[in-house]
């Protein structure tokens, strides 16, 4: 037996109290004279006799409560044999998973239920004395605190599903910070979790810190099936009007069981087109292909939806896209606009052409384009090759035909901005194209029958390109000895475009090739931005994007679901304005950014991390193969007292209520022997 405050075991001298009291006791006797002596004698033997024995039973019943109470103020407990008990101050962080997977059904009450009585309970098994961290998935800043014991149970009472979720290492390294925050000595963290396996990555390295106690205490959910929808995407990553585009839509069974005539629903701009039923087998993923026919520009909020009990979060995924009211396309001339470029866009009005010169252009309104054409420029300014360089970090396109007494010199400078091939020597010869790349956005999808032969470009003279060191170059289109005809350079969000011969007809006829040149200038400047995200995860680290419409310090940007509406943090960066969202979403919903109350500039769809929706747990065993001898398992059953199994891990077996119950029973027995035993 050990004590947890063995200094108390000093006050067992006062034990000599009740001694002295007992050994200096006199009672004065009277003497009173009778005539028959020897009677008198007996009887004063006996009762000289009865009161030794009264008085010595009520020394020890003294003796014993000063002993059980100075006993019970000592603490004393028997050590447990698998968990050092540790004396003193105690620092205790407890995370308790509130994420949607703790909504599932335990035997009788939803785990999340559980989980917060399970909190209560280890937190009433330490002392008042001790301090104790609540940490959530939510991560808020008032978790990352210790506080009293009675704070944490009211941290605790309210607590609530959330569609945050968080890996296992990053909870118990925030916890383990907040420890850290206190004087305490002793250190221990809890982890109460249903462990799904894709969240559950305990490993040696993590349980390595031997100053904190880590234990892990596991819940059991009773449900198992749950059908999802993952996720889905455009085959085509820009949204034309009037143009069919192939939505594709991926449904996972995660359940051992296969399911059959699953329902799927497109609601698109308020009309809902049922999409017929799917059949998926077990532990696999289904795709279905939608096609979405774009009937006006602007923005369209869509929802695809299943029917699947219990589990619901995931039966709604929120996507948006967005199709331009008009594409701006700026070309550059030297002097005269070309009849060809000019001819490609005037009958659609959906593209609107600018011609300028070199020497006037405002490059104030360049990220008012999509798509700018470089026209056989002899010269290219320092300014104008920074300023395109930026403008396709921006995510613009730029599409460069040199002249064919370009300087190249200049046009060095543009293109090792870009980390592209120079231009070399001028070469007046006759080529031809031979290759297409279709699996590039420009040409892909573009001819509908690939087996037939199409007419492709033939030039009269080319620059032959330099491979430059860094050049990241996809070829668009080739000629037969495999040099490139025409190749494309990512930078950032943006892209050149290369072309190594000029558009004059003189030296090429791509400008005549029709079925070659009007696509390729139409999805060029289509793809402008393609980058553009349908959907995003709440939880994730989301920064959202938007151009910089701010003309005073009175205006910001906010955003509106159907339920809430926030102002989130805003950084501009030249024409371009980052948005933080900084874990202000927590519903999955449509959401609409102003910069005053007017139609909306933007709407981002914001769904639940489908982390949570894999219901497969680490096993007890499992559990106990990962934690080691670095960490404890703590399994409990339904008629468990916890208080007292967190108790006796703590402190052993605890027996101060034991000797304060002796020192109870034997100062009853004093009272009964002073009451009841009469002379």
């Amino acid at each position: 037996m050990s004590f947890l405050y063995p200094s108390f075991l000093w006050a067992l001298l006062a034990i000599a109290i009740p001694i002295i009291i007992h050994l200096f006791y006199f009672r004065r006797f009277k003497k009173v004279y009778f005539t028959n002596v020897k009677f008198l004698k007996e009887v004063k033997e006996e009762t000289s006799s009865r009161n030794r024995l009264k008085h010595l039973l009520i020394l020890l019943s003294r003796i014993g409560a000063i002993v059980g109470l100075v006993l019970a103020f000592a603490q004393p407990f028997i050590p447990n044999k698998d968990v050092e008990v540790k004396k003193g101050k105690k620092a205790v962080s407890l995370f308790v998973d509130n994420s949607f997977s703790m909504s599932s059904l335990s035997q009788d009450v939803p785990l999340l239920e559980k989980a917060k009585q399970r909190a209560r309970e280890i937190v009433a098994a330490y002392s008042v004395e001790d301090e104790f961290q609540i940490i959530t998935n939510d991560f808020e800043g008032r978790h990352q605190r210790l506080v009293g014991k009675d704070d944490a149970m009211s941290y605790i009472d309210e607590i609530e599903i959330t569609p945050a979720v968080k890996e296992i290492s990053k909870t118990m390294t925030r916890q383990k910070q907040a420890l850290n925050t206190g004087k305490a000595d002793n250190k221990t963290l809890y982890i109460i979790s249903d462990f799904q396996k894709n969240i559950t990555d305990i490993d040696e390295k993590m349980l390595a810190d031997t100053t904190v106690e880590v234990n892990l205490v596991p819940l059991q959910s009773v449900q198992r099936r749950n059908i999802a929808i993952d996720s889905c995407w455009f085959e085509a990553p820009v949204q034309m009007l009037n143009q069919t585009n192939s939505l594709i839509v991926k449904v996972s069974n995660l359940s051992d069981e296969a399911v059959e005539d699953v329902r799927l629903t497109l609601n698109l701009d308020n009309q809902v087109k049922p999409l017929g039923g799917m059949d998926i087998k077990a532990r696999e993923s289904a795709y279905d292909t939608v096609n979405v026919t774009i009937l006006r520009t602007g923005w369209h909020e869509a929802t695809l939806e299943i029917t699947d009990f219990p589990v619901q979060f995931d039966d709604k995924y929120y996507f948006t896209f967005n199709v331009a009211e008009q594409v701006n396309i700026l070309v550059i001339n030297r002097s005269r606009t070309n009849k060809y470029l000019d001819a490609v866009f005037r009958k659609n009005n959906y593209f609107k052409t600018d011609n300028v010169t070199a020497g006037k252009i405002d490059y104030s309104k360049l990220k008012d384009y999509q798509l700018i054409v470089v026209n056989e420029l002899r010269n290219v300014s320092s300014g104008l090759s920074s300023e395109l360089h930026q403008y396709a970090k921006n995510g613009g396109h730029v599409l460069v035909f040199p002249n064919a007494d370009a300087k190249r010199d200049d046009y060095r400078n543009l293109l090792r901005a870009f980390r592209a091939n120079e231009l070399e020597s001028f070469q007046k010869q006759d080529r031809t194209v031979s290759r297409i790349n279709r699996e590039e956005f420009t040409f892909k999808d573009v001819f509908e029958n690939t087996r037939r032969n199409i007419k492709l470009p033939d030039t009269r003279g080319n620059f032959s390109l330099t491979r430059y060191g860094g050049s990241r170059e996809e070829v668009i289109m080739r000629y037969r000895d495999g040099s490139t005809f025409l190749g494309k350079y990512r930078a950032e969000k943006g892209a050149l475009f290369l072309c190594s011969a000029p558009l004059d007809v003189k030296h090429s006829d791509l400008a005549r090739s029709g079925e070659i040149f009007v696509p390729m200038l139409y999805k060029m400047a289509l793809a402008s931005g393609q980058d553009w995200q349908i959907a995003y995860t709440i939880g994730d680290d989301n920064l959202l994007e938007t151009d910089n419409r701010i003309t005073g310090n009175e205006l910001v940007y906010k955003l509106k679901g159907s339920a809430e509406e926030f102002i989130p943090e805003q950084k501009n960066i030249g024409p371009k304005v980052i948005l933080g969202i900084n874990n202000q979403i927590k519903e999955a919903d449509f959401y609409e950014l102003f910069l005053e109350k007017e139609k909306p500039l933007s709407v981002y769809a914001f769904n639940y991390d489908r982390k949570e929706s894999e219901l497969e747990y680490r096993s007890e065993p499992e559990l106990e193969a990962l934690a080691g001898e670095q960490a404890s398992v703590i399994l409990s059953s339904k008629q468990t007292n916890f208080t007292e199994l967190i108790g006796e891990r703590s402190r052993g077996v605890i027996l101060w209520k034991w000797f304060l119950i002796m020192a109870l029973a034997f100062l009853l027995i004093e009272t009964l022997l002073v009451r009841l035993w009469r002379n």
